[in-house]
């Protein structure tokens, strides 16, 4: 009779044992399955920051460009307003007081960009002292 007892209580140990396993593996699969769903979520998240981020990037360069080319415009209308109409008082051009600042502007861009300055300005005359002397002999 113990061994029967014994062997019953094994059985129901083992029935107890494998309802608990399949209880809990079904809350693990849940756990891996919410586990994937997050990292699915983290990987969008980071993919649309990364769009943000270049779009940000790009949107920035175009306001540079745009930025730029008004410059540019502007820079162009006055000093055409001053050559077309040269004798418009200041007062009734628009441009007037970007052509002052222009003019500043260009003398600095001019001898900025300008080639190197590492010869003289005008003819030195050794080359021409060389040919003299070499015609002369």
């Amino acid at each position: 009779m113990a061994w029967i007892n014994t062997l019953v209580f094994v059985i129901i140990g083992v029935v107890i044992g494998f309802i608990i396993a399949r209880l809990t593996m079904r809350e693990n699969t849940q756990q891996k399955d919410l586990k994937k769903e997050l990292d699915k979520s983290r990987y969008e998240l980071e993919q649309y920051r990364q769009e943000l981020v270049d779009h940000f990037a790009q949107s920035a360069e175009l306001l540079d460009n745009i930025s730029r080319d008004y410059s540019k415009l502007y820079q162009h209308m006055a000093t055409t307003s001053s050559e077309l109409m040269p004798n418009l008082p200041d007062q009734d051009n628009p441009f007037a007081k970007r052509i002052s600042k222009l003019s500043e502007v260009t003398e600095d861009n001019d001898t900025a960009q300008g080639p190197p300055r590492d010869y003289s300005d005008g003819a030195s005359g050794l080359l021409k002292d060389a040919e003299k002397t070499s015609k002369a002999s």
